[in-house]
């Protein structure tokens, strides 16, 4: 049985917002020039977007079987993310031109590729679209944070963007598993290893390949403070962390169990911890 496209959260017909419409001219480079951390942020998140069709590829094959799916992925979601990876360089560019961006990104790019492998992806169909929930929920969560720490007003335009796509793709690869668990149930203790485990490997994977990378290219831009990267890494995810939408976040986390109402209430706080201390724990990167 092949599955439908989830009719209400389909958005072909929708306007989508495009790249050239951004107002580069307009930015304020005083709210935003002298950010270091914002630099950081927003140059990491280029660099794995722009890589998104590697491990788009790689859930495409994954979902072969399924023509919906396959088409929702390859049309809407890897074009999608591509398109965040382009305007985040745009603006980038923009307010930090003298930054090599190609050169960082080629560089990010050769360690990046190599682990995005189809054995990354879990081989249950099923628990895959709980751990692409996982994703989405931290992207969503991400650019919402990006969003309240700028006060640049095209920046937080285009993060607001962002974060819409992101909480879209949530939606999407959530009425998918949806799909797929009305036809073959999986209990609830395989989806919560498959959230937990996900949920683990966030702070481990793209975002510290990428700030290590970005970390190695800052003289283009800013003086040596003296600090290394575990500790400029530290602080960056200190301030992010106290900007996160928490409850916004667990809520979309709790989704894929299916819970009732009571249950889900009663999970939130625990649920709401153990989001925190992943948040907090050290980067292992190497300087």
């Amino acid at each position: 049985m092949h599955l439908s496209s989830p009719s209400p959260l389909h958005a072909a017909q929708r306007a989508h917002w495009q790249v050239e419409s951004l107002a580069l001219d307009a930015i304020d480079p005083a709210l935003i020039a002298g950010d270091q951390d914002l630099f950081y942020l927003l140059v990491s998140a280029s660099f794995v977007e722009t890589g998104s069709d590697t491990y788009a590829a790689n859930l495409v094959a994954h979902y072969a079987d399924h023509p919906s799916i396959r088409a929702w992925l390859g049309q809407r979601w890897e074009p999608e993310e591509l398109q965040h990876g382009r305007a985040l360089r745009r603006y980038v560019e923009a307010v930090w031109p003298q930054f090599p961006w190609q050169q960082a990104y080629d560089r990010f790019f050769a360690e990046y590729a190599p682990l995005c492998t189809v054995e990354e992806l879990n081989d249950d169909q099923r628990l895959e679209m709980v751990a692409r929930c996982v994703v989405e929920t931290g992207t969503a969560a991400y650019y919402h944070t990006l969003r309240e720490l700028s006060r640049e007003p095209v920046l937080r335009q285009l993060l607001d963007h962002i974060r819409s796509d992101e909480v879209g793709h949530y939606k999407h690869f959530l009425q998918y598993f949806k799909q797929l668990q009305a036809e073959q149930p999986v209990g609830r203790t395989r989806i919560a290893g498959a959230l937990y485990a996900r949920l683990k490997e966030l702070r481990d994977s793209d975002s510290d390949v990428a700030l290590r990378h970005v970390w190695a290219h800052r003289s283009t831009c800013f003086a040596d403070d003296g600090q290394d990267f575990a500790a400029m890494a530290q602080r960056l995810y200190g301030r992010v962390r106290r900007q996160l939408p928490t409850d916004m976040a667990v809520r979309m986390l709790l989704k894929p169990l299916l819970l009732p109402i009571r249950l889900e209430a009663l999970l939130r706080p625990p649920i709401a911890r153990l989001a925190t201390w992943l948040a907090l724990r050290p980067v292992t990167g190497h300087s």
